[in-house]
This record gives C-alpha cells, structure tokens and sequence, in this order.
C-alpha cells in the first residue's frame, strides 16, 4: 500500500529538478514506487573527488534529492512542502565508475518531521553508502 499522496509520472519528477544542483551532477529519478523512490548518478568527473572516487558530498546530495522528492509526494502540496534539517551518511565503499543507484524509503512520516533511510549502491549491487535524511514538514508561503 502507497502512502504517497501525489503520485506523479517519473517524467515529471526527472523535470521538477531541471536547472538545479542534482541535474547539474546527473542525478535523475529512474523509479516510484508504492514505499520508495529511486534514482541514479553518474560516477564522473562531476562527481568524483581528486582521487578518483566518488566524492562522498555527491553521494550525500544523491541521498537529500532522493529523499527530498519521497518526502514532497507525503504531503499535501498545495499547503505544505519538506526542507532537509538533518542528514548523515555513512561511506562503505569506493566507487570509481559506473552509475550508482539509491532508494530512499521511509523510516517515519509525521505531521512535523519526516525521517528517510537512503541505500545508494554501485552498478554490482553493492551497498556504497547509507544515509539518514530529516526533514521539516513547513506550510506552503
């Protein structure tokens, strides 16, 4: 069962974030589903730190995008919107090419704060970084 309140296409979420920090670095909407949302960035010369590696603040906007535009589609969007106050992230592993994909799913909804786990993985399925989002449920100026 979908706790989403507006379910829009993919198409529309990927055009919500054009001209903004996540289409600069590549990062688009790839799948909603009824309890998680997901997406891709590529791993490249935007994304990557000097060594080589993905750059762990590629990695954590990845996890605030995703679980930014999850926790937007829970509230009523002509009155209220969500604003990240918190996040943390946990790096497990270097990924040097490729894509990586993360999933945000919800660890709490409430009426003032919503709480998002995000698991970005490499193109093997490996778990590269987990994440922890808050969000503000804030009204709508």
């Amino acid at each position: 069962m979908s706790f989403f309140r507006n379910r829009p296409s993919v198409e529309q979420l990927n055009r919500t974030g054009a001209d903004t920090a996540s289409a600069s670095l590549g990062i688009e909407i790839t799948e909603l589903g009824d309890d998680y949302v997901r997406g891709r960035m590529p791993v490249d010369s935007r994304t990557k730190q000097p060594f080589g590696l993905l750059h762990g603040g590629s990695s954590v906007l990845l996890a605030e995008t995703l679980g930014s535009v999850a926790g937007n589609l829970c509230v009523d969007s002509e009155r209220a919107m969500v604003v990240g106050i918190e996040i943390n992230a946990n790096h497990l592993k270097g990924v040097s090419r490729g894509f990586v994909t993360g999933t945000a799913r919800a660890l709490h909804i409430g009426r003032s704060t919503q709480v998002w786990e995000i698991r970005i993985e490499d193109d093997l399925g490996r778990l590269c970084c987990v994440s922890r989002l808050t969000l503000a449920v804030t009204p709508r100026a």
